[in-house]
């Protein structure tokens, strides 16, 4: 190993290693590579060392080192977020990487409990799995399961497709052990369905994307297994549509809803031009698609049978276009591959700005009509698609842009922003929020000081300040320090 080309000092690199090995510090700039710029690659920034702990102990080892030395730290998991929270910002002083991923012990599963502990460096899908041989499940579900890490995901405070049954990933946390910014760590580790002793600390890391401290473990609730589910491709004349046709299941079914998901004709088309093997499900086309599950931890038989039993009555009424019910396990998959392909056909469609925002549910159709006609009106180059986690209002507004265009463009940063603020402002005129799971990271910082409160924003900073007050902790990164 040669630290020839680190900006730290041969004395800062040997106490480094003393914690980590030889093995866990990495300076070479080809190993370091991978870690230093996001999985979108619009991300990328210098750092002088990745470190690599096995634990806890040496996580709070390394950060009081470098609290000690003022060195600021970057935490990282899977590296697989969407706004650049864990690389360091493209101009960044001298730093270092903490990466959890060689955490990933899972701790304890209690089943009489309903609940695991696990490192955070565990793959999201590796708990899945566990969980699935306990008899139990962990809920948590998005694209990125196979490569996307516990601590990254309650960091981001992760959303996914199933939050419209279990919520996003906040509230399927019990407890967390947390390595503050002085090297202290916080046992807050406890797997407790009540405990109303005082402030919620937890609350404060989850979404906080590692400024406030770096999450090392986490107690989280498991549920009952789904043991019977049932599939469906619906195709629907109109977002409005979806819309209703949501309240109708959410009447009909109630807990046994548990994913709701829209994609437009446009994002369906993209799919399958620029996916190999997706192809349409449907003979004829539609102005967008819902992807409905029903789940049941029971044995009833009879799911599939309600489920095509609402369709075809929404049919009659005119609600659905056409509708497809998954007749086993493999076809249901291939209608779930259909939704996590959209990024990955996105990607090869040009330069994809995807705007995560959130409305209520009741306004989805109005604001996603009013920002299309501005952003079309406005970006005549711009191709619109649109995803949505229906039934809790998060709304993936894409515009595509090709790429010979973007190019051309003299300053395409500043025209991302402009199309930006013009999807942002419109969510704002329909009661939304800029970012609804995707977080702040490095991204969206003036988008959160714009559109919070400067009430929020100052209460932000304090919290900040009292927490890590040398600022070492993802500097620049969810809320701008003055």
């Amino acid at each position: 190993m040669t630290y020839d080309k680190t900006r730290l000092s041969p004395s800062v690199v040997s106490r480094l290693q003393e914690v980590v090995g030889r093995d866990g510090l990495l300076t070479d700039m080809a190993e370091l590579d991978g870690f230093v710029i996001d999985w979108r690659k619009n991300f990328r920034g210098p750092t002088d060392a990745v470190l690599l702990p096995r634990n806890t102990a040496q996580v709070a080892e390394l950060v009081r080192l470098c609290a000690e030395m003022n060195l600021p730290v970057i935490p990282q998991g899977g590296n697989t977020g969407q706004s650049g929270a864990s690389v360091p910002l493209k101009d960044q002083q001298c730093n270092v990487i903490i990466n959890l991923s060689r955490m990933n012990q899972i701790r304890e599963i209690d089943r009489a409990n309903q609940s695991v502990t696990v490192d955070a460096g565990v793959v999201l899908q590796t708990l899945q799995e566990a969980a699935k041989n306990n008899g139990l499940y962990f809920p948590l579900s998005m694209g990125a399961e196979g490569t996307c890490q516990i601590g990254g995901n309650l960091s981001t405070n992760a959303g996914g497709t199933a939050v419209l049954r279990y919520g996003n990933a906040r509230e399927m946390v019990l407890g967390l052990e947390v390595v503050l910014p002085n090297g202290d760590v916080w046992d807050g580790l406890r797997s407790l369905r009540k405990d109303n002793t005082g402030f919620d600390l937890k609350a404060l890391f989850m979404g906080a994307e590692g400024t406030l401290g770096i999450i090392t473990a986490a107690s989280l609730k498991l549920f009952a297994q789904p043991i019977e589910k049932a599939v469906a491709w619906v195709a629907v004349p109109s977002l409005q549509h979806a819309t209703n046709l949501l309240s109708r299941f959410r009447g009909e079914f109630e807990s046994r809803l548990s994913a709701f998901e829209y994609v437009s004709r446009e994002q369906l088309d993209l799919v399958t031009q620029h996916v190999v093997g997706q192809t349409d499900p449907l003979p004829d086309k539609s102005a967008g698609y819902l992807l409905i599950e029903l789940s049941d931890s029971i044995e009833t038989g009879t799911l599939d049978a309600m489920l095509q039993k609402t369709l075809a009555q929404a049919m009659e009424d005119d609600q659905v276009n056409n509708a497809l019910v998954a007749t086993s396990h493999a076809h249901a998959l291939k209608f779930w591959k259909i939704r996590h392909s959209v990024s990955q056909a996105n990607r090869a469609h040009g330069v994809s700005l995807n705007h995560d925002v959130a409305v209520p549910t009741s306004a989805v159709p109005a604001f996603v009509e009013s920002a299309t006609a501005k952003v079309k009106n406005s970006f005549p180059k711009a191709h619109v698609v649109i995803v949505a986690h229906l039934g809790d209002g998060n709304v993936h507004f894409l515009a595509i842009f090709p790429q010979s265009f973007w190019d051309s463009l003299k300053d395409p940063k500043a025209y991302a922003m402009q199309v930006r603020q013009l999807v942002y402002d419109t969510a704002k005129e329909f009661k939304g929020t800029f970012s609804a799971e995707h977080g702040i990271g490095q991204s969206l910082t003036s988008e959160l000081v714009r559109y919070k409160s400067s009430v929020e924003v100052g209460l932000m900073r304090q919290i900040k300040a009292a927490i890590d007050p040398l600022g070492i902790m993802n500097p620049g990164k969810v809320i701008a320090q003055n």
